[in-house]
């Protein structure tokens, strides 16, 4: 049939309202996730951990087991160590879940030239960045801060009101620590999938990012004899951090708390700064 003599209708269906525009990108990613077995395996593997730690903190309130354990104290100390160990942890799976998810979200809409026509629509550069991050910080808040959040729940269950106001900032320590891992997770997996189109490739730079990055600050601080190469050590930086939230002791060896959070600052500046340089609305070919 001959296009003019079609007849053509604009679309009268309901309308997603404008703020929450994004999320559709975000509906629709949800719905290839766990596609992959391997994928869907590793994510039930990752909440063994917190499902332990739920049962000793259990274990540890409960005194007629302590009692048959012949124990007269806690089993453990359920603590600012306590927590900090558990989001490093479940921070490692949320790198690797990351790095299998990320280098997927937008390099296959710049390798097939999709990217004009998601932003020939009422959708912004914004709201197509925010529409696939929110797919992994939903995937990656299932394995951080939400277990992290029910087991200080349980833990204050078990010990009692007063425990819950002198640990408040606990929580806020691990949902702000594992808020800033996500997003840094997130800016790093968009980025290199936006720059390199072809995901095995992308997945595959950010795990040498990590590592590399790690052995190239140790070689620095051996050659200058100094300590600041390990600025370049993304999971360092975050160590630091996460020691600084939950008022962990400092190693004489690590850099002030403030140059990291600088240095975790920088890099989701440079992220955005990568993302806004390589998506946009047309595409010149030379």
């Amino acid at each position: 049939m001959a296009i003019y003599k079609r007849g053509y209708r604009t679309y009268s269906g309901p309308l997603t309202r404008e703020r929450w525009r994004f999320l559709v990108l975000t509906r629709y990613a949800w719905r290839t996730i766990f596609q992959s077995r391997l994928l869907t395996a590793f994510f039930v593997f990752s909440f063994f951990y917190p499902l332990g730690a739920l049962l000793a903190i259990y274990l540890n309130g409960n005194a007629t087991i302590l009692s048959l354990l012949h124990q007269s104290s806690e089993l453990l100390v359920v603590g600012n160590k306590f927590f900090s160990v558990f989001i490093a942890v479940q921070g490692t799976f949320a790198f690797f879940i990351a790095a299998f998810i990320g280098p997927g979200l937008v390099a296959p809409d710049l390798a097939n030239g999709a990217l004009p026509l998601y932003l020939g629509r009422p959708f912004s550069r914004a709201d197509y960045v925010l529409g696939k991050m929110m797919v992994l910080f939903g995937l990656l808040s299932f394995v951080t801060w939400l277990p992290g959040l029910l087991l200080f729940a349980a833990q204050a269950g078990v010990a009692g009101h007063g425990w819950i106001w002198d640990n408040l900032w606990l929580a806020r320590a691990i949902f702000l620590g594992s808020l800033i891992w996500i997003l840094i997770l997130s800016l790093l997996a968009l980025a290199l999938s936006a720059w390199v189109k072809w995901k095995v490739a992308a997945a595959a730079l950010m795990l040498g990012i990590f590592f590399l990055g790690a052995g190239f600050g140790q070689a620095i601080n051996l050659i200058l004899r100094t300590k600041q190469g390990t600025l370049t050590d993304i999971g360092n930086l975050m160590r630091v951090v996460w020691h600084d939230l939950f008022r962990i002791e400092r190693h004489a060896f690590d850099f002030p708390p403030t140059e990291a959070w600088i240095m975790l600052i920088l890099i989701c500046c440079g992220c955005l700064a990568l993302l806004a340089k390589k998506l946009r609305p047309h595409e010149v070919v030379r």
